[in-house]
């Protein structure tokens, strides 16, 4: 494999620890992808359950843009359907994080949409929930597709995302630092939000 693919799974392994460790994923799951030339580099299954997202570069599975693996330890992650069709429809997205973040799931469990209270997450505007359907599902796929249609300069710009409904996040970016800053600062978002609510007034 290239030099640039080898360069993707360390930073997919490092933008992991990171989200784990910041609580923006958990253990139940999440996944990291990002696409390099004609290849897509994404999280193995089970990396939060049993790696507690302490990953090795060759633990990123490397498949071909269809989904059939190349290269890497264990079994690509079952919500890879989801990335895929992401990468498919929108082909100016180069990375997609999936993220389980502890104030985001808030409202995915509620399935109530996160409006931009804060300066810096304007431009992403309400992130909206899409319809629900199981998770593994080629339906989830399909559904969290749906409210990215329309968004595609939010893309082309950074990232644009989505709710998808008692599951979680996914962000859709120009690139892999994009997405991951683009689901951080959603998600400080959604504190804002549900502590506003603390507030006297």
């Amino acid at each position: 494999m290239t030099e640039a693919v080898n360069q993707m799974r360390q930073k997919i392994c490092e933008i992991g620890k990171l989200l784990f460790d910041r609580r923006l994923t958990d253990s139940a799951g999440g996944n990291i992808s990002a696409r390099v030339g004609d290849v897509v580099c994404i999280t193995p299954r089970y990396s939060g359950s049993k790696f507690r997202w302490s990953l090795q570069p060759d633990q990123v599975i490397i498949s071909d843009l269809n989904g059939n693996k190349l290269e890497g330890r264990g079994e690509i992650s079952r919500e890879a359907k989801v990335h895929f069709h992401l990468y498919q429809e929108f082909p100016d997205g180069q990375a997609v994080v999936h993220a389980h973040a502890q104030n985001v799931l808030v409202f995915a469990s509620a399935c109530h949409p996160i409006e931009p209270v804060l300066e810096d997450t304007l431009k992403f505007g309400t992130i909206q929930v899409s319809d629900y359907a199981p998770a593994h599902s080629a339906d989830l796929a399909r559904y969290v597709a749906q409210p990215f249609y329309g968004q595609e300069e939010r893309i082309r710009k950074q990232a644009a995302a989505v709710i998808a409904p008692w599951h979680g996040l996914f962000v859709l970016g120009k690139d892999l630092d994009a997405a991951y800053d683009a689901a951080e600062r959603i998600d400080v978002n959604a504190r804002c939000i549900l502590l506003s609510r603390l507030l006297p007034g």
